[in-house]
């Protein structure tokens, strides 16, 4: 299933930020980008995603240090739960977590 980046699904949010072990190593930033997406373009209950990267920070409130971070909405709880159990978020996890050295995941209802 093709990730639908056009409709934002404000139900449930799941932010994850991920620190590099090497984020400076291109071979290491590609391979996580890689596999992140072949994970989220065949993932059946992820409705919309963002990848990022920190932006030049221009305010003290502003965390850069992360290397990139992920926002993943879905249409429920239970969607979420699902994914996360999902083989293609399981092999994504086996694929790249020898490329991280850290892990910070916020969700979020929504209001």
């Amino acid at each position: 299933m093709k990730v639908d980046n056009n409709n934002f699904e404000p139900v449930f949010v799941h932010t994850v930020f991920f620190w590099l072990k090497n984020p400076d190593r291109a071979e290491d930033r590609e391979a996580f980008v890689v596999s992140l997406r072949k994970f989220l373009n065949a993932s059946k209950y992820a409705h919309t995603n963002f990848i990022g990267t920190p932006p030049k920070a221009t305010r003290d409130v502003v965390d850069g240090s992360f290397t990139f971070s992920l926002l993943v909405s879905f249409t429920s709880v239970e969607n979420q739960n699902k994914y996360q159990a999902e083989d293609v978020h399981l092999t994504f996890i086996d694929e790249a977590s020898h490329l991280w050295d850290k892990v910070v995941v916020y969700d979020s209802n929504e209001v």
